[in-house]
């Protein structure tokens, strides 16, 4: 059985909300550069932040967040950070999605949960930047509790020195605590990533971790906090390359086209969009990963 971690749910909320900050700054520093391949001067884009509620079955709030967006900036087209920390009672269709993955017998007879956790997704103005995603998380029931998360990279113009970067960045911090974890998560990553229906990864991957428990709650946290801290020194050196390269309309093209994958792969089978619709968060930062033009063949 899960003990209540009052405190430890308090320390990884407010975590997740210091990575937030921590990574908000980093993206506006990012538009604020001076770049060579603008021809007129214009105002750095930053982020608006607006509070996200999420409403019980009763009626009653039952938590929620803050939704961080930026939009039209030089370097990024569309970017989200999300932070929430949302309580209450599991919907009979979240506990069924939740029952697919995990053992929770009993979990109908006392269906409360608490969550907590951080989640961003960039899409980039030029083809050349890759998109990204990245996630952390906590989650709490009173028959067990666990952590999620991990990042992946997903550029539609690939270049193997990137890649080589994205992953070499997460090796380290993982490796940090058990050389084992790189291979094993990476492995989770590529399986997670995968589009059934086009038979095909939507990126060059990453590392991804779900219903994560050793028992060692310290322990665990430690872990999804380096792969938290490995994002920034993961992603940005990349974008600070790729940024100011002359693209086509044809790159273009090929990025709306990738972006389509993107959109498949969230709306069918991530499974944090479906927890999200089906225990009532605001759906408008559940879909905040959506790019915001896409394109199908």
């Amino acid at each position: 059985m899960s003990s209540n971690l009052t405190a430890e749910k308090e320390i990884a909320a407010t975590w997740f909300r210091a990575l937030r900050d921590e990574i908000v700054s980093a993206f506006e520093n990012l538009e604020q550069q001076e770049s060579p391949s603008q021809s007129t001067a214009r105002a750095a884009a930053q982020f608006t932040v607006r509070e996200t509620k999420r409403s019980g079955d009763d009626g009653e709030e039952a938590g929620g967040g803050q939704m961080s967006i930026m939009r039209d900036g030089c370097v990024f087209e569309k970017v989200g950070v999300n932070v929430s920390t949302v309580f209450g009672t599991l919907s009979a269709a979240a506990q069924s999605a939740m029952m697919a993955r995990k053992d929770l017998r009993g979990i109908a007879d006392n269906p409360q949960f608490w969550a907590s956790g951080i989640s961003l997704v960039a899409h980039m103005q030029n083809p050349h930047c890759p998109a990204v995603h990245m996630n952390t998380r906590m989650f709490w029931t009173p028959h067990a509790w666990w952590f999620g998360g991990g990042s992946d990279l997903n550029p539609c113009i690939e270049y193997q020195a990137d890649t080589e970067h994205f992953h070499a960045t997460q090796k380290q911090h993982l490796d940090r605590h058990d050389l084992a974890l790189y291979p094993r998560l990476k492995d989770w990553a590529d399986r997670y990533f995968f589009i059934p229906h086009r038979g095909r990864a939507r990126g060059v991957g990453g590392i991804f971790m779900d219903d994560y428990c050793s028992g060692d709650w310290e322990t665990d946290f430690n872990l999804t906090q380096d792969i938290g801290r490995a994002f920034l020194p993961a992603f940005i050196p990349l974008v600070e390359r790729r940024m100011d390269t002359a693209w086509t309309e044809e790159d273009k093209q090929i990025q709306l086209v990738h972006r389509g994958l993107y959109a498949e792969y969230n709306l069918v089978y991530d499974r944090g969009t479906k927890f999200g619709l089906a225990s009532g968060h605001d759906v408008d930062a559940v879909l905040m990963s959506l790019p915001p033009l896409a394109r199908w063949v």
